[in-house]
C-alpha cells in the first residue's frame, strides 16, 4: 500500500540536511556562508537563474572593489549582499565618512536597482559577537522550516543576514508569506530587530 506524505514528512529530510550542515558550521564558524549560499540552492528561486547569475557576479565584483580599499577591509567590517537586483551593506565602521566611502566603493553596478546602506557607525564588534549573529541566523533559518501550512513556499528562498542581534530578511515572497516570515524571526531567541528588505510579488 502505497504511503501518502503530509506536508512534514515531505519538509523532514530537508530539516535534517540544514541541520546536520548547520550543525557542521557552527562548529567551524561559517555559518553565514553556508546559510546564505549552500542552502540557497536547495529550494526553487523566484529569481530567473540570469538574476541568480548577476546577484553573485555583483556581489564578487562589489566586494573585490571594498577590499581594495584597505582601511575599510581590515579595520571594519561591512557584509555585502545582493538578491534581484537589490544590495543590502550591513556591519560596522568607525566614521560616517567611512560609511560613505564603503557606499561609494560598491555603487554603480549595472543591475543594482537599490541599494540600502545600513551600516552602523560604531566600533567594530569582535569575534564572539560575530558568531553570535551567526548562530542567530542558522536558528532563524531553522525556525522557517517550520512553515509546513503555506502551499508553495519555501524557506531556502529567504536570504538572512544578521548584524548586531538584528535579522535582515530579502527574498522575493508574497505579502503573506513576508508576515509570517517576520513574526517567526522576531521570535527567535536572541533576536532583537527585524528588517525587511523584500520585494513583493502582490
Amino acid at each position: 500500500m502505497r504511503t501518502r506524505m503530509t506536508p512534514f514528512s515531505l519538509r523532514l529530510p530537508l530539516r535534517v540536511a540544514v541541520l546536520t550542515v548547520l550543525a557542521s558550521a557552527l562548529l567551524s564558524g561559517c555559518v553565514a556562508a553556508v546559510v546564505g549560499g549552500a542552502a540557497a540552492g536547495v529550494g526553487h528561486d523566484r529569481r530567473s537563474w540570469t538574476t541568480v547569475i548577476t546577484d553573485r557576479n555583483i556581489q564578487a565584483s562589489a566586494y573585490d572593489n571594498f577590499n581594495k580599499d584597505k582601511e575599510l577591509a581590515l579595520k571594519n567590517n561591512v557584509s555585502i549582499v545582493v538578491y534581484n537586483g537589490i544590495m543590502l551593506l550591513v556591519g560596522e565602521v568607525r566614521t560616517a565618512e567611512l560609511k560613505q566611502r564603503a557606499e561609494q566603493r560598491v555603487s554603480g553596478y549595472d543591475g543594482v536597482r537599490r541599494l540600502v546602506n545600513e551600516i552602523e557607525v560604531r566600533e567594530p564588534e569582535g569575534f564572539l559577537s560575530q558568531r553570535r549573529d551567526n548562530s542567530i541566523t542558522a536558528h532563524v533559518k531553522t525556525a522557517m522550516l517550520d512553515i509546513v501550512d503555506m502551499p508553495g513556499f519555501d524557506p531556502t528562498r529567504i536570504n538572512i543576514t544578521t548584524v548586531h542581534r538584528t535579522v535582515y530578511l530579502m527574498g522575493l515572497l508574497t505579502r503573506e508569506e513576508a508576515e509570517r516570515v517576520v513574526e517567526i524571526a522576531r521570535n527567535v531567541s536572541g533576536v532583537e530587530k527585524v528588517v525587511r528588505v523584500f520585494e513583493y510579488q502582490d
